[in-house]
């Protein structure tokens, strides 16, 4: 039976499934649109025979009931399905990875990422020849996992095909590296490919524009409606993998990279004096390609989680390669025990996370959570660039953070005197909040400031626009410069690694210098519930619950009255900048009893999130110890509480 016999025998089988209910009408509906748009190869033809010959059904739905959404950042799915067919399997490699990504148009695959990358080089062109300006360039990077090299190459090759120039990393490597070669190449976009700390069956596929963030509007916008142009029937020709116009990375752009990380770190010479003992795991991910590499250039030996060392993409050791779960650093603890060592830094798969658990002088080990780590990052940048009078106006410096991160970063600029911009949930409106100072600066000079020396920048910017002092968010993302514009752990580890050496010659722990801050600011707690919801019914589910909050707002939480409700899809918000903040699907709402709680479905992953603050008062050690208890106490009866609201919804 040749192709068009399959697809023809397939249309038959939608027909029928779907007149039976077995396939839901939308599945259906976009199944039957890739059949008639004649583009899918045999083996993919026959992994859905398969499927229907098993009465899979279920597995179909998950897989056709939407087309995998291209947003603002681009797109994530899954890459191996629940029930892979045989004829995707194929020839498994050794580790792991089936010869084809998924057929599904729910699922990360060849096809979607051709389509992708056909819509992003379209609007790419069209901004360009507005500009009179030449053919398009993009940069690519990608991660360990499954697919990972084949589709970023099958990216560069359908670029060069349409008549763009790519570049592309020869091995995996990570995010924030991607967002600052886009920035050295002068590229028009780039692409890196990554589910960031996603199950080892997810793969995605991020954008970034020209200046080295993740696409924000107008471009976002743009480039969505590009890719949702593009015919499925424009995607056959771009299958087949040619490279012969392809170029790479150079030594000097990735020397050019980590020279950059040195402007994250304030005083080298704490570091030579007081050398922390780390112990290092990169989780199998892209950490490796630079990490140790960073840590010796900065004169550190780090401990290296050898088990650990090699990149691979079922993440063999861990349940799941995030850095925030206790579990997924158990290995690095334990050679932190063996090692007696200060401290262990974990990154993600594309090393823009970072996670740390640090020992107490009692010699417990003590994981941090991202909130604290930003927060105590934040507080000693601050301190530290005020005392070397690399901040000398505070009134024109600013840290940056989310909503959903710890508001004692706000209390923590606030006694500094520099402003806290608060964004909505995604590091892309950090990174582009550094262009927009960016741009202020380059105004009011005339000139371009890539290539001032950083102290010299910094004093512009506090005198033109903003200096940029410090970035993060709760989810474990921190960035010291604006050199790169996204979340960047290669440059975390080693900010980390100044601030515990600073410590050092201080004698003190970072837990005791986290109590400090407590004590100085407030002390404040929080916790993040997430709960998943697989599928085309969890997603409606997570939908209906955020209609229901739309329409009708809570009045009381677990018994507590609610004192204010802000809908961020609705109020008008202005931040500290007298910029508005963006419409978006985004709730807060503040209790009388003093907590908050933020909720937003995630943008990346099938579940939806309940943020949890509270905040309590401590003047002395004693008090600070009760303060601690009574706020776990109150989040834990709010989070049960919003629990308990999702289920019953």
């Amino acid at each position: 039976m040749n192709c068009e016999n399959k697809s023809a025998k397939l249309s038959e089988l939608v027909k029928k499934a779907s007149a039976e209910s077995a396939l839901m009408d939308c599945a259906a509906e976009n199944l039957q649109a890739w059949l008639d748009a004649k583009f899918l190869p045999e083996w993919a033809l026959d992994s859905l025979l398969e499927l229907f010959d098993s009465g899979l059904y279920e597995e179909i739905n998950d897989r056709f009931f939407r087309p995998l959404a291209f947003g603002t950042g681009g797109m994530r799915g899954k890459t191996i399905a629940k029930n892979p067919a045989k004829s995707e399997l194929g020839t498994v490699s050794e580790q792991g990875t089936p010869e084809h990504a998924a057929v599904g148009a729910n699922n990360m695959n060849d096809f979607n990422v051709v389509r992708a990358t056909i819509g992003l080089f379209n609007y790419c062109k069209t901004y360009l020849d507005a500009r009179g300006a030449g053919a398009p360039k993009l940069a690519i990077a990608y991660d360990v996992r499954h697919f990972s090299k084949r589709f970023g190459e099958l990216a560069a090759s359908t670029w060069t095909k349409l008549g763009g120039r790519a570049s592309i990393f020869d091995s995996p490597r990570s995010t924030p590296q991607l967002s600052y070669t886009v920035r050295r190449l002068k590229a028009t976009a780039g692409i890196v490919i990554t589910a960031s700390h996603n199950p080892a069956s997810d793969n995605g596929y991020k954008v970034y524009f020209s200046d080295g963030a993740q696409a924000t509007d107008p471009h976002a916008k743009g480039i969505v409606l590009e890719v949702e142009k593009v015919p499925w029937s424009e995607v056959k020709d771009f299958l087949r993998l040619d490279l012969s116009r392809v170029e790479y990375v150079s030594k000097s752009d990735e020397d050019a990279y980590v020279a950059s990380i040195e402007n994250c770190v304030i005083d080298r010479d704490v570091m030579k004096d007081n050398k922390p003992k780390v112990v290092f795991t990169p989780v199998h991910g892209t950490g490796a390609a630079m990490c140790p590499a960073i840590m010796r250039h900065f004169g550190l030996s780090p401990i290296l989680v050898e088990e650990q060392m090699k990149m691979d993409p079922r993440f063999p050791t861990v349940k799941q390669p995030n850095p925030e779960y206790a579990e997924t650093l158990t290995m690095g603890i334990g050679t932190m025990r063996k090692s007696g060592a200060d401290c262990l830094m974990a990154t993600d798969p594309d090393a823009d996370r970072m996670g740390v658990a640090i020992r107490t002088r009692s010699g417990e080990i003590r994981l941090l959570t991202g909130n604290m780590i930003g927060s105590l990052l934040a507080e000693y940048r601050l301190a530290q660039m005020s005392d070397k009078s690399i901040v000398t106006r505070p009134e024109n410096c600013a840290i940056i953070k989310t909503f959903v991160t710890t508001p004692l970063q706000d209390a923590i600029a606030a006694a500094h005197g520099v402003k806290c911009i608060n964004t909505l949930t995604g590091f892309k409106w950090i990174g582009s909040r550094l262009t927009r100072y960016e741009n202020i600066l380059e105004k009011a000079i005339g000139k371009s400031s890539d290539t001032l020396p950083y102290l010299e920048r910094a004093k512009l910017m506090q005198e033109y626009s903003t200096f940029f002092v410090f970035g993060g968010e709760e989810s474990y993302g921190y960035l010291g410069t604006d050199s790169v514009r996204d979340k960047d752990a290669n440059a975390a580890v080693i900010m980390f690694c100044e601030m515990f050496a600073w410590l050092k010659s201080q004698d003190k722990t970072v837990d005791e210098y986290l109590d400090e801050i407590y004590l100085k600011r407030g002390y404040y707690l929080e916790d993040l519930k997430s709960i998943y919801r697989e599928g085309a019914a969890g997603a409606q589910a997570i939908q209906n619950f955020l209609k229901r909050l739309d329409e009708r707002p809570f009045e009381t939480v677990g018994g507590a009255r609610v004192s204010k409700s802000v809908n961020f899809a609705k109020d008008d918000i202005i931040d500290a900048d007298g910029c508005a903040v963006p419409k978006e699907k985004f709730f807060f709402y503040t209790l009388e009893n003093g907590c908050s709680f933020a909720i937003r479905a995630s943008g990346t992953e099938p579940k939806i999130k309940f943020y949890a603050f509270a905040r309590e008062d401590a003047k002395t050690p004693g008090e600070l110890k009760d303060a601690k208890a009574s706020a776990r106490k109150k989040l834990d009866a709010m989070l049960a509480a919003l629990e308990a609201e999702f289920d019953n919804a």
